[in-house]
């Protein structure tokens, strides 16, 4: 396995504000690149904007404003709720970024045309703005867009088109062997759109119709459109194609791009057919995820039911892990799930506050009171359960399978919590209550650092105030768990925890 990884997401479309679905690909994408980092790789994760397009255009005429002020106001809107987020991207790269991203989406172009895969052509096609692409009669439902509910416009224009249609059966080898696709229920969505067969793809539009974008080299009455513009940022990002180009994190990294299930097509199909012909080689795997609802419904702002990501935040007092723990613990990766004000409140008082938060302060106080050194025992038991402990932990999240490694993380501190009530220490010799209390500490050492990747804050908070020696280092990108953290009793000078603190406050409280 490659030791330097490059993930990506989907790049968000600041014509609106941010909203929990942007919400819930970012965190994912977060726990991984966080994971991997934990695992000792050399990461790179970007994420950005896709600031071109008519649907900008439209809004920021309705609004009175120039495209580019309705982006730089709404942009950095969604770069400050990453950061209370906690999202620890490297990168935030924007369409709209002449230095950065238009040289390479440029030179993307011309390798393209020059490969002769890029024809101009009068077309008449069916067109819904609401997903800002052509749509053939097959991909409607009752003649609607199925995503927007509206009857897409019929358009005649003159465009460039990329030759996608004569990539059909290279892409079917490369979806089977070296493009991989996950969760693997996602990939046979794809094979099907293959074996319908491909239509060439309409990559410019008139500049008449849509002015805010990258022009057509050599053609200044074309703007680009989506494809060419906006997938490319995840090399673009990269310098390729300038003269500050670093393959190092595509070349010799394993790539893998984070997206919903509503552009998997685009990334699977169009995407890896432009490098082709770039003489770019492709991604390593697509990580699809589902859609968001809201209480059982599609969120809609006519049924009034859009969750907002700052309120949830400001709910829970400005802490960002109780919503990430909530959308990682719910939501299978690829499966669509939901989001319930009820079920994130029962999660907070019932997982975090009582399970979680309540053992730490338990075993914390008698700590205290005993106020004296601690007695982890290193039996030979101890040590092979911690051991197929982690190795489990990381068979989950190797593959991916992030709420089933959370759980399995919860189960552990619901065990921990029946062991401790039937085990009584408070009940206990001194001798043995220290050796219960010291061993239920290094137990939740173990728990801290298999957190760290979700709710990196709390997994903080809980190697504080057990006193652990490494605990300010916990959040910086160079910090690695070693074998000797992953080992029982492997923190040799570790002798006495610190002070206990609630954790996770009554929600009536806040």
């Amino acid at each position: 396995m490659p030791s330097r990884k490059y993930i990506t997401t989907a790049i968000d479309y600041p014509n609106a504000a941010p909203h929990m679905g942007h919400v819930l690909e970012k965190v994912l994408a977060d726990v991984i690149a966080r994971w991997y980092r934990l695992s000792g790789h050399d990461v790179r994760f970007q994420i950005g904007t896709d600031e071109h397009g008519i649907k900008i255009q439209q809004t920021a005429e309705r609004e009175h404003l120039t495209p580019k002020a309705l982006v730089d106001r709404n942009v950095p809107i969604f770069q400050k709720l990453y950061a209370d987020l906690g999202i620890s991207a490297d990168l935030f790269i924007r369409t709209s970024d002449k230095n950065t991203h238009w040289p390479t989406v440029i030179e993307l172009w011309k390798r393209l045309e020059k490969a002769g895969v890029l024809e101009k052509r009068t077309y008449t096609g069916l067109y819904c703005s609401g997903c800002e692409r052509f749509m053939t009669k097959k991909d409607l439902v009752d003649g609607m867009c199925e995503t927007h509910q509206k009857k897409p416009e019929e358009v005649k224009e003159e465009n460039w088109f990329f030759r996608l249609s004569d990539e059909t059966k290279w892409l079917t080898a490369l979806l089977k062997k070296s493009y991989t696709i996950e969760p693997k229920f996602r990939e046979a969505e794809t094979m099907s759109l293959l074996k319908q067969g491909l239509e060439d793809v309409s990559f410019s539009r008139p500049k008449s119709s849509l002015a805010w974008g990258i022009p057509v080299p050599g053609d200044e009455e074309q703007t680009m459109y989506v494809w060419c513009d906006a997938l490319t940022n995840y090399i673009s990002g990269l310098g390729f194609f300038t003269d500050h180009e670093d393959r190092s994190y595509w070349d010799d990294a394993e790539v893998t791009h984070v997206i919903g299930k509503d552009i998997a097509r685009f990334h699977a199909l169009i995407w890896p057919a432009m490098l082709k012909h770039a003489d770019v080689r492709t991604p390593d795997r697509l990580l699809i995820h589902g859609f968001l609802t809201s209480e059982g419904q599609k969120m809609s702002k006519s049924l009034g039911n859009v969750v907002k990501p700052d309120d949830v935040l400001a709910h829970f007092g400005g802490n960002p892990d109780p919503l990430r723990f909530y959308l990682t613990h719910e939501v299978p990766v690829g499966n669509d799930g939901d989001f319930s004000w009820k079920r994130i409140d029962e999660l907070y008082d019932s997982k975090l506050r009582n399970q979680l938060g309540n053992m730490l302060n338990r075993a914390l106080v008698m700590l205290q009171k005993e106020d004296t050194a601690l007695q982890i025992q290193t039996s030979v038991d101890d040590r092979k359960a911690t051991e197929e402990q982690w190795k489990q932990f990381k068979e989950k999240m190797d593959s991916f399978d992030l709420s089933a490694a959370l759980q399995f993380v919860m189960d552990a501190v619901d065990s921990m919590n029946r062991a401790f009530n039937e085990t009584a220490p408070w009940k206990q010799e001194p001798a043995a209550k220290i050796q219960t209390l010291s061993s239920c500490a290094e137990a939740l050492r173990h728990i801290a650092l298999m957190l760290l990747p979700f709710i990196p804050k709390t997994a903080q908070k809980i190697s504080a105030q057990l006193g652990m020696p490494y605990t300010k280092k916990m959040l910086d990108r160079e910090f690695v768990i070693t074998d000797d953290m992953k080992a029982w009793g492997g923190i040799k000078d570790w002798k006495r925890v610190g002070d206990p603190s609630i954790l996770f406050p009554p929600l009536e409280e806040k």
